[in-house]
Order: C-alpha cells, then structure tokens, then sequence
C-alpha cells in the first residue's frame, strides 16, 4: 500500500527559521547583543516572518534591533538545530562584515529587547553565551576568513559519510 498524500505531509518537517548577521570591528572583535529576555548574549538577528526570505529577516531584524541597516554581505552558516522543547529549526546566519564607525555611531537599540552591545574576541564567546550560539560563531567567523559557507548540525560540522 502507499502512503496517502496526507500521510506524507504529517512526516514533512516544518522547521522554524532564524536569521542573524555577525558584524565585526576594526580589530576583528564580533558584536555580541545583551537581550533583556535571556540571560546570555546574541547575535543580532531573529524569526523569519512568513512569505520573508532568511536574508530579507536578517535585514529587518538588524533594523529593528539596532536601528541601522549597513548591507548585509554572503550566508556563513546554516545550522540545523532541533530542539524537543521548540521543534526543529534552520538558522542563517549572514555576513555583516566590518561595521564601519558610522554605523556604530548610529545604533539605536530597541529598549524593549537589547540592554547593550559590545565587540568581544571570538576566543571569549564561549564564556558570553550558550554552546551551541558559540560553536556556530566559530564556525561564522571561520568561514568569513576562508570564502566558504559552513553547513552545520547542533552548531557542529558533520563527518563526512
């Protein structure tokens, strides 16, 4: 017997996605968010809305978060990160190169989401956030310096079959 065309839909997954942008400084420190909501810090970034592209959600989201919208460069990373408590879900994350001085001088943080921001060296984010943000950080600002595109599980790089 074959499965039903309902039958196949129910074992689709329907992931929730995320974008963010991983901006850096002059001296190569990445921009880390501290949310009023978590008790760990971020990246800028967020939910795609339906009908929204993952690099059309970033844009939006840097410009909510930080009231700025420098371009927003090449995907880094994409992480599939299932979760039993949120369901499965794909994150993006994009390349906001080096935020010139401008920029910085412009940021407007949404009050109602983001206490503060700050650049840190990628070797501390390990101690700033949750391990598998800090893993895919890694994995960004890795892939930023050698012209790649990570593809990454749980915010770590699958062996090779």
């Amino acid at each position: 017997m074959s499965e039903t065309a309902n039958e196949h839909e129910a074992k689709m997954a329907r992931p929730r996605m995320a974008s963010g942008a991983l901006f850096f400084d002059a001296q190569g420190r990445v921009m880390l968010l501290e949310p009023t909501y978590k008790d760990y810090r971020d990246i800028p970034g967020g939910y795609v809305d339906v009908g929204e592209s993952p690099l059309q959600a970033c844009v939006r989201e840097v410009q909510e978060e930080l009231g700025i919208a420098p371009e927003i460069g090449r995907l880094l990373v994409v992480d599939w990160a299932p979760s039993s408590n949120e369901g499965d879900k794909v994150l993006y994350l994009f390349n906001g190169g080096i935020l010139a001085e401008r920029f910085q001088h412009e940021i407007r943080l949404q009050p109602s989401e983001i206490k503060a921001y700050a650049f840190h060296s990628v070797d501390s984010i390990a101690e700033l956030t949750i391990p598998r943000l800090a893993r895919r950080v890694r994995a960004a600002a890795a892939a930023r310096l050698d012209g790649t595109v990570a593809y990454l599980e749980h915010g770590i790089q699958p062996a090779s079959s």
